[in-house]
């Protein structure tokens, strides 16, 4: 997307020691870049290597107060800190979304709701507070922090929103990048046309998260499931290296430095009647999005969101098992029994971790037997849904209790006695 700024208003911009860079294509690009690392990275170390989401968060926390607090004691933009401090906000946005939904349990379409109204409010504040909501006028200490702040809450949002996107829609790793793709699209023919610029940037910056979150799916999930298979670890190599040799250009070329010693004013003179009709069409097309939501919705459909984190699809389990004999009937009778023995050793290698109070050694286990199942989705869920929802059901506890954040060993052993005793 080219710049959204009017062009007195990029003129004038240019005469400002501004924190932020250009809006040209270049912002764009590196900013979907940004935001695939942020959904592929997170997942590469919470789950991949099995550091718990609640490890990950606190670490990520901790980088993101490093980060932050070098760009802001910077003087003017520098391309290296700034792409840097996006990258880890974006990793900390979205397991901030994720701690709500996988720890707290809280549904999607509240936390969307929530990070709506707390963007809102951070958007208020911030105008009341410096008449302004343009990035380029991020020329003071206030309206950076107000900046960063915000960035922070649209990741968390458009991780929200997306999530709960493909949990309605249930489409896969590449339709999925559709609809955002064309919103993005249509938000900036919005813009072409005369749109307020300050609110296309800020809508077009919200969805870019939901989109760059659905390439690293696709990216990263099995070709078996629609997706490149290039796994989380090779996704976020992938664009860290794209992202790196970005920052390297831009830091040479500097074609996305606002130059200038002193502030000027930013015009935002506009068309107010092509505002307002391209507001008028944005509000029909989010309108005409929720209505496309409720519709798919409505519709038979696996939960893609559940599939993507490794979960079955939906399907009914049918009457559950009268005992664990009966359970372990159920499964030995429809999954092949070099699975069912795979499975068996990788839950004892879990119970054995326990047992010993190897806490690191019991998550290891763990991320091995979510892998080995995840691998197998395809093929036993073909084999008996009934089956594999059923067994699904007992790994979650397994999961969670292991990785909880003070593992509970009462919990444990309840979790791993029950799957124990079905695959026998």
């Amino acid at each position: 997307m080219v710049p959204m700024t009017t062009t007195t208003a990029r003129a004038d911009a240019r005469q400002l020691l501004n924190k932020v860079p250009e809006v040209t294509v270049w912002f764009w690009v590196i900013k979907i870049l940004c935001t695939t690392v942020g959904e592929s990275f997170a997942d590469y170390i919470n789950e991949t290597l099995g550091f718990g989401l609640t490890n990950t968060s606190l670490l990520f926390t901790a980088v993101l107060v490093a980060v932050l607090g070098a760009q802001l004691r910077l003087r003017r933009y520098v391309p290296g800190v700034y792409w840097l401090t996006v990258v880890v906000v974006s990793v900390a946005g979205t397991l901030y979304t994720d701690i709500l939904t996988d720890r707290i349990g809280v549904p999607l379409w509240i936390s969307s709701t929530v990070f709506s109204v707390v963007l809102a409010v951070v958007f208020g504040v911030w105008f009341a507070r410096e008449r302004t909501l343009s990035i380029h006028s991020i020329v003071t200490f206030p309206r950076e922090a107000f900046y960063w702040l915000a960035v922070l809450v649209t990741f968390a949002l458009g991780t929200a929103t997306g999530d709960w996107t493909l949990t309605l829609t249930g489409w896969g790793p590449g339709t999925s990048v559709l609809l955002p793709l064309t919103l993005i699209a249509i938000v900036a023919g919005l813009w072409r046309y005369g749109a307020n610029p300050v609110l296309a940037f800020w809508v077009a910056y919200i969805l870019t998260r939901p989109l760059g979150a659905n390439i690293g799916d696709f990216l990263a999930s099995p070709r078996d499931q629609h997706g490149l298979g290039l796994g989380t670890l090779g996704t976020s190599v992938v664009f860290l290296t794209a992202i790196l040799l970005t920052v390297i250009y831009l830091s040479v070329s500097r074609v996305d430095v606002i130059d200038g010693d002193a502030p000027a004013a930013v015009s935002t003179d506009g068309d107010p009647r092509r505002e307002r009709t391209a507001l008028r069409v944005l509000v029909a097309v989010a309108v005409a999005t929720a209505a496309l939501l409720t519709w798919t919705d409505s519709r038979p459909h696996a939960n893609a969101l559940a599939a993507e984190e490794g979960a079955a699809p939906s399907c009914s389990s049918g009457s559950a098992p009268a005992d664990d004999a009966a359970a372990h009937q159920l499964v030995v009778s429809a999954f092949p029994a070099a699975d069912v023995s795979r499975f068996a050793d990788l839950t004892a290698a879990i119970g054995k971790a326990v047992d010993s109070g190897d806490t690191a050694a019991a998550g290891t286990a763990a991320t091995a037997l979510e892998t080995a199942w995840d691998d197998r989705q395809d093929a036993l869920l073909a084999a008996d849904c009934q089956a594999w929802t059923y067994v699904d059901q007992e790994i979650d506890p397994v999961l969670s209790s292991v990785r909880a954040g003070t593992p509970d060993r009462a919990t444990e052993d309840a979790a791993l006695a029950h799957l124990a005793a079905t695959l026998g």
